[in-house]
C-alpha cells in the first residue's frame, strides 16, 4: 500500500505544533504517510528550525504545480492564515484539510483565529468548546466537518486556559482525521482498481 505524501501549510509565526504532531505521527508509523514538504512564508519562523523536511514558499505562482511535481495526495493546513489559490482548492477537492480551535459552524470565518476565538467562545458563554478539522474550500472554515473533539469550558477559563486545553485535543483530531482520510483514500483507490 502506497504512503500517503502530506504538504502541510503553516502560518509564519506559529508554533507549529500541529504540524509537528503530524510529522510524529508519520515518523513513529501512527499514520501510513509521510510529510514531503512543508509550506512556511516565513524562513525565519521558530516553527521550521532543525525541521529535515524540505520547507516551501505557500506564495510561490506555481505553487500547484509545486504541489504536483511533489506527488502529494493530500493538504493539511496547520495554522495557516490565508486563502489557497482556486486552482489548488478545485485540484485537491476532498483532499485538503484544516484545523480550526472551535466547534465549527461557530466561531469560524476570516479573522477568527488564535486567542480571538477562545475570547469570543468564552465572551459567548459557552459551556463547551474544542476543535474541529473540517475540508477546505474557497471560503474561510465553510467546508464539511470531518471531526470534532470538544472540551468544558470551565468557570474561571482565560482564553490562554482554554487554548492550553484545547491544543492536545487539536493535535489527537488532526492524527485521527488524517487516519479516516487514508483509510477512506485507500478504499477508494481499492474499489477502483
Amino acid at each position: 500500500m502506497k504512503r500517503v505524501r502530506i504538504a502541510v501549510f503553516i502560518g509564519p509565526k506559529g508554533r507549529g505544533s500541529n504540524m509537528r504532531a503530524i510529522v510524529d505521527a508519520c515518523r513513529h508509523g501512527r499514520l501510513h504517510a509521510d510529510v514531503a514538504a512543508v509550506y512556511c512564508s516565513n524562513p525565519d519562523s521558530p516553527a521550521i528550525q532543525n525541521l529535515e523536511i524540505p520547507v516551501r514558499d505557500p506564495l510561490n505562482p506555481n505553487l500547484l504545480e509545486d504541489l504536483r511535481n511533489l506527488q502529494v495526495d493530500l493538504i493539511c493546513l496547520a495554522g495557516y492564515l490565508r486563502l489557497l489559490p482556486s486552482e489548488v482548492v478545485h485540484s485537491f477537492s476532498g483532499a485538503i484539510l484544516n484545523i480550526h480551535p472551535a466547534l465549527l459552524p461557530k466561531f469560524g470565518g476570516k479573522g477568527m483565529y488564535g486567542v480571538r476565538v477562545h475570547e469570543a467562545v468564552l465572551a459567548a458563554g459557552e459551556k463547551e468548546s474544542g476543535c474541529t478539522v473540517h475540508l477546505v474550500t474557497e471560503n474561510y472554515d465553510e467546508g464539511q466537518i470531518v471531526l470534532q473533539k470538544k472540551c468544558p469550558v470551565l468557570t474561571g477559563d482565560t482564553p490562554e486556559s482554554l487554548a492550553e486545553r484545547i491544543l492536545p485535543l487539536e493535535h489527537e483530531a488532526y492524527v485521527e482525521a488524517i487516519q479516516n482520510w487514508i483509510g477512506a483514500h485507500q478504499s477508494a483507490r481499492n474499489a477502483s482498481l
